[in-house]
């Protein structure tokens, strides 16, 4: 059969691409085969994230101990050890798909493997809360932010209790040590374990602010921002809250744990619903439910019993919030833009860890000691983050209400 050039003239020939274009513009990416090594790479993530955010979870239990036992009246300074670390973590956030292409997932898990037991060993020797803003703090943190980025727990059920026990047999200082020898074995293990599927990118800016251009992504930078001053406040605070209603040490330590392990299940159950309701829905719901719980169990608790319900309660939905509003990020920006846009948005991450906790401590002391107004703080910001998630998911439907999205 021929074909009149006449007709071939007719066809558009300026959307297709040589092979030769494809190849040098465009790679082809291969998706993750189910099994082998595969499975391999998982463990080492786990691994990865086990030992670095499970010490943040854990870290109200170290909080609870220094105030009452080894710098008793510092809560306001020692809060700034884990919020340099909640800081640092995300603080490679705008540079980490530089990093990634100028030094490769091994060379930063390596680092980081290092440098987080080093922190913990120097931690463990020190004498002054100065030094633990240094080795606990500043080292450790920024040692996790190599992990975070390349791992994507439930690390604080298991560290909070190895570090509870642990200070109550050998001491706080070789708590420290073990937790040390503890994030060592695990790096190591991502390490060995996590690599790069596809070609890691090679020619990429310092800084990708072209997100910015993004309304969407606006609200959402303001979501993350606003969310995480509060995020990390009952973490840090349940423990030394618990024994001001004379709850032992042990019990309170647990409670961290119980809340670290059923936030993890609130994600899960949390990212299940979001497939019959849609992930903007359920973002909106979980801010506004965390919110409410802060507020109306969390400042009425005054039995262990209720604050046992509170750790239930935001695990559920604060887990719930923290898989959520990550997952929006791609249906706000799209998928070519996922990777600056999680950067930005962790280190809108940073400002709220580094702040959330000494501001908190600050309002405690100001009412002498009283936690309720740390409580409204926030259970307030939860509410706010829950309206600007509202707000992004009309930007997304327009003015229907009763739409999966």
């Amino acid at each position: 059969m021929t074909v009149e050039i006449k007709d071939v003239e007719k066809f558009d020939t300026s959307s297709i691409k040589s092979d030769k274009s494809i190849s040098e513009h465009e790679p082809e990416f291969r998706e993750a085969p189910d099994g082998g090594i595969s499975w391999l790479v998982l463990i080492g993530c786990f691994c990865g994230l086990f030992a670095t955010q499970g010490y943040g979870y854990s870290w109200g239990v170290y909080l609870n101990y220094y105030n009452e036992h080894v710098y008793p009246g510092e809560l306001t300074n020692l809060t700034w050890i884990g919020s340099l670390w909640f800081g640092l973590t995300n603080i490679t956030g705008p540079i980490y798909v530089y990093l990634i292409g100028k030094m490769g997932y091994r060379w930063m898990t390596g680092i980081a493997c290092v440098l987080s037991c080093f922190a913990m060993m120097m931690a463990s020797i020190t004498n002054a809360v100065w030094q633990l803003y240094i080795t606990q703090g500043v080292l450790s943190g920024i040692a996790s932010s190599l992990v975070w980025f390349p791992c994507s727990g439930i690390g604080g059920l298991a560290i909070s209790n190895i570090v509870s026990s642990a200070i109550e047999s050998v001491g706080w200082r070789w708590s420290l040590r073990i937790l040390g020898f503890i994030q060592l074995v695990l790096m190591f293990i991502s390490f060995l374990t996590v690599k790069p599927l596809n070609p890691l990118p090679k020619d990429v800016p310092i800084f990708d602010i072209s997100t910015f251009k993004n309304r969407k992504f606006w609200v959402l930078f303001c979501i993350h921002f606003i969310g995480n001053f509060a995020l990390y406040i009952p973490s840090g605070f349940v423990p030394s809250y618990a024994s001001t209603l004379g709850i032992p040490q042990k019990t309170s330590s647990a409670m961290s744990s119980v809340m670290s392990a059923v936030m993890f299940i609130g994600k899960i159950l949390n990212g299940f619903t979001s497939d019959y309701v849609g992930r903007a829905n359920m973002t909106f719901l979980c801010a506004i439910m965390t919110g409410v719980v802060c507020l109306a169990v969390w400042y009425t608790a005054q039995t262990a019993a209720s604050l046992w319900a509170f750790c239930v309660l935001f695990g559920i939905f604060g887990g719930g919030y923290v898989a959520m509003i990550t997952s929006v990020i791609a249906e706000c920006v799209g998928v070519e833009m996922i990777e600056s846009a999680t950067g930005w948005l962790f280190f809108a991450w940073m400002f709220g860890g580094l702040f959330g906790q000494p501001v908190s401590a600050v309002i405690i002391e100001h009412d002498n000691g009283s936690y309720g107004g740390a409580i409204i703080f926030a259970g307030v910001l939860f509410l706010f983050a829950g309206v600007l998630a509202g707000v992004l998911r009309f930007m997304r439907s327009g003015k229907k209400i009763f739409i999966k999205i």
